[in-house]
């Protein structure tokens, strides 16, 4: 087995498992139990495997104390990153500066996961997506296969804004199906989908569900018309 290669100032927390050929610079904490594939790129200053803390006036349940993280081999992860304990990142993920990525969060291989990407505790996000600078993925969201989302997206699941506890057990993030695209500066609002190869165009407000294969665009988004045939991800080599 290869060494691992170690920065200045590591905090490596007991019973880390690490495969052949990690590189991890400096000043980074991995926490206990954390799991690191094989040729996994770590750069400084990252924190893997932090347990979540919980605001005194948050409406959600205390948690217990979480699984270990786990990182999927040929992954890289850039600086300034924090990767929440119980998040498994699959194969050759490429996370970049940054970024966080909750609890409970699921990242499909070859996903990238842009700077300054935040995405939500509850979210399950699918392979070879492409989640681009500043967007928000908001909590109990899902991301299907081949999802593109532009920079500074923001995806919300809370239609009350905070007010009157009605809103306690309706908490509904999106869901974007396979090749789902969504441009830059859009909006999407609580609970709805944007259907396979659903496309929304920039500075878009979604809502209403995409329909398949559907463009729409505006605030509120409509149907401008369908997809073009060579922009369907079934025609896409």
């Amino acid at each position: 087995m290869e060494p691992v290669s170690i920065g200045q100032n590591v905090v490596i927390g007991e019973s880390v498992e690490f495969g052949e050929n990690v590189s991890i610079g400096n000043n980074v904490i991995i926490y206990e139990g954390s799991k690191i594939g094989s040729n996994v790129m770590i750069q400084d200053n990252v924190v893997i495997g932090k347990q979540p803390a919980r605001a005194k006036n948050s409406i959600l349940p205390e948690s217990k104390k979480l699984p270990p993280t786990v990182i999927g081999s040929g992954s890289t992860i850039g600086t300034s990153s924090i990767i929440y304990a119980n998040a498994e990142l699959a194969e050759d993920v490429f996370v970049a500066d940054l970024a966080t990525i909750r609890e409970r969060v699921t990242i499909g291989e070859k996903t990238i996961v842009g700077r300054g990407v935040a995405v939500e505790n509850d979210c399950k996000v699918g392979i070879k997506c492409k989640l681009e600078t500043n967007s928000y993925i908001t909590a109990y969201s899902e991301l299907g296969d081949y999802v593109f989302i532009a920079p500074c997206v923001v995806t919300t699941n809370d239609n009350y804004m905070a007010r009157s506890k009605e809103r306690y057990d309706k908490f509904k993030g999106v869901t974007i199906k396979d090749g789902g695209r969504v441009g830059a500066n859009s909006t999407i609002l609580p609970g709805k989908t944007i259907e396979e190869d659903g496309t929304v165009a920039a500075a878009s407000v979604v809502t209403k569900d995409v329909k398949k294969e559907e463009l729409v665009v505006g605030a509120p988004a409509k149907k401008l018309r369908n997809v073009p045939e060579d922009q369907l991800l079934k025609n896409q080599g």
